[in-house]
């Protein structure tokens, strides 16, 4: 899964919350998050985790 990273920072600003944050809530560790936000795949799972982080369905989050 590729999550795109510009609705994710996107997102991350909306909620006024750091890449560490994220990596709290979502049980990521914040190696992935930084390689996530550089463009690098995730596992699906990761994903779903980090959608459901920050409160939105993985779909919403990931490229078209």
């Amino acid at each position: 899964m590729r999550i795109d990273r510009i609705k994710l920072v996107t997102e991350l600003k909306r909620r006024d919350m750091t890449q560490k944050r994220i990596s709290e809530l979502s049980g990521v560790s914040r190696t992935t998050i930084n390689y996530i936000c550089a463009g690098k795949s995730c596992t699906d799972e990761v994903g779903q985790s980090i959608a459901e982080a920050l409160g939105v369905e993985v779909t919403e989050i990931i490229e078209d």
